[in-house]
């Protein structure tokens, strides 16, 4: 089906051919960077040689045999007591005060690592919250004999700092490369995700639709669930716990992984290898004299893979018949041969009750892990456009339309192209996209101009490329997905005479601020929905990532800025008005002032919940 571009501040864009010489639309003119990059004290570039992180910890180490597992690699246990151990070292490094573990996310495990081979772990704190900070971490191995390197891993973790006398309240981390306010920026949408995690994951379980894939597999072989079942006990000793006492996530988390290795290694009488864990969520503290009781078994066994559930509970004295529940994780496995492909597993044949609970909710969190990691962890530019709507990817659908936005946002390579009468018209050369975003101060609190233009039913009234002919709804509300997600049908009119108007699937997500020096965001991106697929009637269009970022720079004073992200079918509109061809940049956003000057007053009320 043909596409064709919106127009500027229309919905967004389509993909066309591909345009060569982007870089050399701007090569004539005379331009300056929006942001200057920031220089250290000693006048280093921030993002140039000299410059390190003040919360950056490195941690090296050589793979020893004391250090393997049965396929003679790395233990995976091991290998979480080394990033817990960086990834606290680096977040009391910045509170200046003892910080605990508190949850650790998703991770998947691209390589093994063998004996003689170098671990290089690298943290650094990404956000500070009020007492709670989110360390990045990145973990790469190194051949010593080859010079070969390889990424193992990257994870994400958060720390609590905890002082015994006085409650803790962190300062701001100060992010000076693009790389740190991307992350900083980001992370607020994380930390977002992980409060509505619990809430999240049952509500996916419960609307998303299992497929079992028996194709291909040898039914006769099947292994009870409760053959797979291993519980371990562990006595918290001095060396297993912090100087105040208390475990280390990174131990509990290692003792975690032996018993779920062992619980697998029963399913498939092999040595397998672990690739993914779910994230971990420790509920409570432990301290030195506790008992954990560590329990583990196979929740289901897939083709080529298999989820194994672990929970830890924690007593204090025999005597006790209130065990405390630390923390819960689910790991993924599988077998590799000498090649290393993966093997097929055998069935599993889950417990009556709460065993056949847990299988059906394995292949719900397998189906949901898929779409999980697709969505977040794909570049930009490997994406589709429209990526399907449904209940088991909305959550990460909206996370990844606010974040898309955020680092665009968070580029420092911005070029100042055009201003007039103080709008200003900024442009972004980046791979295969050239992005534009207009900025402007205008008289209206920040808040009111985010809930104006949060609807995009009132988009109409000041941009006409949401107008389309007389007696036709322009702006259709789909589905109020909940408070902040919304799913709009948009029709935009035809560009030319013979040309069909276009229509949109937009998904509108919306952020206030985490902190006071946070915009109010409002991301657009498409999707697709079954029940409004292409017609004849319009041509498709689509957006990957644009919206509305709004700074308070004073009462009742607000820099609204628009950004969007564009691929070469979309280029003539942005050159044109780059090169001062045209205004139509320029008197649409006007009237997007205008709009939000004639109704700063309309929505008073409202402003008392935000």
């Amino acid at each position: 089906m043909e596409r064709e571009e919106a127009a500027p501040l229309g919905p967004g864009y389509v993909e066309g051919e591909e345009i060569q010489g982007i870089a050399s639309v701007f090569s004539s003119r005379s331009s300056r960077k929006s942001t200057s990059r920031a220089e250290g004290q000693d006048g280093t570039m921030a993002d140039g040689e000299g410059y390190r992180n003040p919360t950056e910890v490195q941690m090296s180490q050589l793979v020893l045999p004391c250090h393997t597992n049965q396929r003679a690699e790395l233990s995976i246990g091991q290998l979480l007591k080394w990033i817990d151990t960086t990834a606290c070292l680096s977040a009391e490094r910045h509170a200046g005060c003892p910080c605990v573990t508190a949850s650790m996310d998703d991770i998947y495990f691209e390589h093994t690592i063998s004996v003689g081979q170098v671990v290089n772990i690298k943290a650094k704190v990404n956000r500070a919250f009020n007492s709670s900070m989110e360390v990045g971490i990145q973990v790469t191995s190194e051949d010593l004999c080859s010079e070969n390197k390889w990424i193992v891993c990257k994870a994400l973790a958060t720390f609590v700092a905890h002082r015994e006398l006085s409650k803790v309240k962190l300062k701001q981390t100060m992010p000076r490369t693009e790389e740190e306010k991307t992350e900083h920026s980001v992370a607020a949408e994380r930390r977002r995700m992980r409060l509505l995690y619990a809430d999240t994951i049952k509500d996916l379980l419960a609307g998303c639709a299992i497929q079992e894939d028996l194709d291909c597999r040898d039914c006769s072989q099947v292994v009870p669930a409760e053959s797979t079942c291993v519980e371990s006990v562990e006595l918290v000793l001095p060396p297993h716990a912090n100087h105040q006492g208390n475990t280390f996530g990174g131990q509990i988390m290692a003792w975690m992984e032996n018993v779920a290795t062992i619980a697998a290694s029963r399913l498939c009488r092999a040595f397998p290898t672990l690739r993914a864990i779910e994230m971990f969520h420790f509920r409570g503290p432990s301290q030195v004299g506790d008992r954990l009781v560590l329990k583990a078994i196979v929740n289901n066994a897939f083709k080529h893979s298999m989820e194994v559930g672990v929970c830890v509970e924690a007593y204090r004295q025999e005597a006790e018949t209130q065990r405390r529940h630390i923390n819960s994780a689910f790991m993924t496995f599988v077998v590799l041969d000498a090649n290393n492909q993966t093997q097929m597993l055998p069935l599993i044949r889950p417990q009556p009750g709460d065993g056949e609970r847990r299988y059906r909710e394995a292949s719900a969190r397998r189906k949901i892990r898929l779409d999980r990691k697709y969505i977040v962890s794909c570049k930009q530019t490997e994406m589709p456009l429209s990526v399907p709507w449904d209940p088991s990817n909305q959550v990460y659908l909206s996370y990844n339309n606010v974040s898309s936005l955020k680092m665009l946002v968070a580029k420092d390579t911005w070029v100042l192209s055009s201003e007039i009468n103080q709008v200003r018209l900024y442009t972004l050369e980046d791979d295969k996209f050239l992005s534009f975003h207009m900025e402007m101060l205008v008289q209206v609190d920040a808040a009111q101009a985010f809930l104006l233009l949060s609807d995009l039913r009132r988009r109409p009234e000041w941009d006409k490329h949401y107008r389309s002919e007389p007696g036709c709804q322009k702006v259709e509300l789909v589905q109020q997905v909940d408070e902040d997600d919304t799913i709009y049908h948009v029709i935009s009119p035809a560009l030319s005479a013979d040309a069909r108007p276009q229509d949109f699937i937009i998904l509108a997500s919306r952020r206030k601020p985490c902190d006071s020096g946070d915009p109010y965001v409002i991301a657009l991106r498409s999707v697709t929905l079954p029940t409004h697929r292409e017609t004849q009637d319009y041509r498709r269009g689509e957006t990957l990532c644009s919206g509305f970022c709004f700074w308070r720079e004073g009462d009742q004073l607000t820099k609204v800025s628009y950004y969007n992200q564009a691929t070469p079918g979309f280029l003539n509109y942005v050159t044109t008005n780059v090169a001062g061809l045209s205004s139509e940049f320029y008197n649409t956003f006007k009237a997007c002032e205008q709009f939000l000057l004639d109704n700063r007053n309309d929505l008073a009320p409202s402003l008392q919940t935000l």
